[in-house]
């Protein structure tokens, strides 16, 4: 397919997915079935152009002032790909299967109009609704906080150091182009451009044998700052596929006692094979049977319990940029329910002198500090472990990550913009000894 041919089936794509409200993910599986000619490459290519105008949805429509598929396309091609109009122009020219050439009116546009002026919501491409909760986190700089959550996130890894180490693993992983992350000592990036596919690390040596495993570096940092030790009793309450307890596997050396749960067994479906390869021998899987506690046997023995709370995933939107168009304000509602009933789960699990790390991929305060600082007014023998001691583990880089991530009384808030990783917030509560 040409490359005008491309942005036509983009725009194709796009109406499908605006007038029959269909997820983009399974209107673009639907689309290269439908369309077996297209070579991988060119559904890839399909693919991140309209991923790229989802997460340019409001800011393309409103620099183009017209409501459209074919708006908001050659609005994020000027956006997001930086694109002039006379390149535009030659690919737009009408011939076949090529869009029609651009009118008056977008040539117009393109040449006069900018996001000077739009309000936030519009300028960081967030639903309206959403602009006081993250006004409350960012003031004056929600906007450009939410432009950067709306770009295409790396590939990042981590490397389990139960099998393997970042050097032998960057150098296996070289023709990818590998590179350390900034803050996790045991990641791995891999930056992808605006048509790259995803390259296919399940098929790698190092995946197959379980050296590596996908996971955001700020999820890698979280893990890291519950300060797992070999030797202790860990219950990952939220576990769902695994991510964060092969992550804590690995700092606890395969040593101790490691115990994964989660109030959905559906998630827990991927997690036997992922201990498995990972060369996990001390972890216990444990998945709910019809109303009885899998955890009922345990009571004040555990030195750490792992929420992976339920959430908006506001701290995700670059890698689901849909996502954050389908939200609605009920569901904010309904996870900051869920988070609290998830937290009072962890409390009579915790030993005298235990902790409760509290993790969301969110990056709203009311499910972050608030929820936190609502659990210590219940719970005042629980208090929270200051912030820059949990970054402690980061030894040389704790300093810069503290100038870099957001510091509050209760925890540490990471993002795209400041970071480089997804949003993540992490709290450490220990219980009075």
């Amino acid at each position: 397919m040409t490359p005008a041919a491309r942005l036509s089936a983009a725009i194709e794509l796009l109406d499908t997915i605006e007038t029959q409200r269909v997820p983009a993910a399974k209107a673009l599986k639907e689309w290269g079935t439908a369309h077996r000619f297209a070579g991988s490459g060119d559904r890839a290519a399909i693919a991140g152009l309209v991923w790229d105008v989802l997460r340019r949805y409001a800011s393309s429509a409103y620099l183009m002032d017209a409501d459209s598929a074919r708006a908001r396309l050659i609005g994020m091609l000027r956006l997001e790909r930086g694109m002039d109009v006379a390149t535009m122009s030659a690919m737009f020219d009408g011939s076949r299967y090529a869009p029609s050439p651009l009118t008056e009116a977008e040539s117009s546009a393109l040449a006069t109009r900018s996001l000077k002026g739009a309000p936030a919501a519009v300028a960081g491409d967030y639903p309206d609704w959403l602009d006081p909760y993250l006004a409350k986190v960012f003031g004056e700089d929600r906007a450009a906080e939410a432009t950067a959550m709306a770009s295409r996130a790396p590939l990042d890894l981590r490397v389990n150091t139960l099998k393997s180490n970042r050097d032998k693993a960057q150098r296996s992983l070289a023709h990818l182009g590998a590179k350390p992350t900034p803050w996790s000592p045991a990641g791995l990036r891999i930056e992808l451009g605006a048509d790259a596919r995803n390259p296919g690390i399940q098929s790698e040596e190092d995946f197959i044998k379980g050296g590596i495993e996908v996971q955001d570096e700020g999820s890698q940092l979280a893990a890291l700052f519950t300060a797992a030790k070999p030797g202790e009793q860990v219950i990952d309450l939220c576990a769902g596929a695994g991510g964060k307890t092969l992550a804590l596997a690995a700092l606890m050396q395969g040593k101790g006692r490691l115990i994964a749960t989660d109030s959905d067994k559906r998630q827990l479906a991927p997690i036997h094979e992922r201990l498995s390869r990972a060369g996990v021998h001390n972890a216990d899987v444990r998945t709910p049977k019809g109303d009885a506690d899998p955890l009922a046997d345990i009571r004040s023995t555990a030195d750490l319990v792992v929420i992976d709370a339920p959430c908006t995933g506001t701290g995700t939107w670059r890698r689901n940029p849909d996502a954050k168009w389908r939200m609605r304000p009920g569901a904010l509602e309904i996870r900051l329910k869920d988070q609290a009933e998830v937290l009072e789960r962890a409390v009579p699990l915790v030993k005298p002198g235990g902790r409760i790390a509290y993790i969301t991929c969110s990056v709203l305060t009311d499910e972050n500090d608030e929820q936190v600082k609502a659990f210590t007014a219940r719970h005042p023998e629980f208090s929270v472990v200051p912030p820059e001691q949990t970054a402690g583990v980061l030894w040389d880089k704790a300093e810069a990550f503290a100038e870099a991530a957001l510091q509050s009384e209760h925890g540490w808030l990471m993002t795209p913009r400041r970071t480089g990783t997804d949003g993540f917030f992490v709290a450490v509560l220990r219980k009075a000894g």
